[in-house]
């Protein structure tokens, strides 16, 4: 198998592609750690690790945000996930930014096939803070306020993400779906669109809009993020100029 340089990557005078490459997106995992349906992406390997093929990956990619650009063109709800620390702030920040729900850190399970339960928790959660702002604690003793307060930073670590979640996300957005197979169990139960940034180590077939690129590092999961925030603000200002125009 062909062993690409660094140079034969980098000859394809294209700025996303340049991007991805500065990104570190091009970096798989050792040919043994690969799954089957990885396989069409890998464009070879340079020592013991594979290499993506970014030329695969920008159409991944502009496939995804095409999709992403129509659903928020119809405000239509994306639960972006990652439990793994090199994404959490990413993911965060971006799905804080666009105004969508988002899970960065543990996945709660049932939160999408048991999504009304889930939702009486964060209803509980939006309870308590309302009372806690009004000064409601107050009346309490200082144990059962100390134990209200316990409660309530508990529940808005487990549930904070998911306040926005009103229904079931039309989509969902993962970084790793080979960490996060919970969650992509749960929408595929659900008949829930998966988006997903995947190593090769992931199962393709069970993602709707892969983006085979490199999911471990922060510089290269920061860039797809970011990529998949701007599709969604391309698509709500879209929605709006269309309205606008009306």
């Amino acid at each position: 198998m062909m062993k690409p340089t660094e140079e034969k990557v980098t000859k394809i005078n294209d700025p996303l592609i340049e991007a991805m490459f500065g990104a570190g997106a091009h970096f798989a995992l050792a040919k043994t750690r690969r799954h089957p349906s990885a396989k069409p992406y890998i464009f070879g390997a340079k020592n013991t690790v594979e290499i993506f093929d970014l030329e695969k990956t920008k159409s991944c990619l502009e496939n995804a945000k095409k999709f992403v650009v129509e659903m928020a063109g119809r405000s239509e709800m994306l639960l972006l996930v990652s439990g793994k620390f090199e994404a959490r702030d990413a993911v965060k920040n971006a799905a804080t930014s666009i105004g969508q729900p988002f899970v960065a850190g543990r996945w709660i399970g049932g939160a999408i096939t048991n999504f009304g339960e889930i939702r009486k928790r964060v209803e509980k959660l939006l309870e308590m803070r309302t009372k806690r702002a009004s000064g409601e604690f107050a009346k309490y003793t200082k144990k059962e306020q100390l134990l209200l307060d316990r409660e309530l930073d508990n529940l808005e670590k487990l549930f904070d993400g998911l306040t926005p979640m009103i229904a079931l996300p039309k989509a969902v957005f993962v970084v790793d779906p080979a960490k996060e197979k919970t969650i992509v169990a749960e929408a595929r139960h659900k008949k829930i669109p998966v988006i997903a940034l995947a190593n090769s180590d992931c199962n393709f077939n069970e993602i709707d809009y892969p983006i085979p690129a490199n999911d471990s590092s922060i510089k290269s999961i920061s860039f797809f993020v970011e990529e998949i925030k701007k599709a969604y603000e391309e698509g709500k200002k879209l929605k709006t100029q269309n309205y606008i125009s009306k």
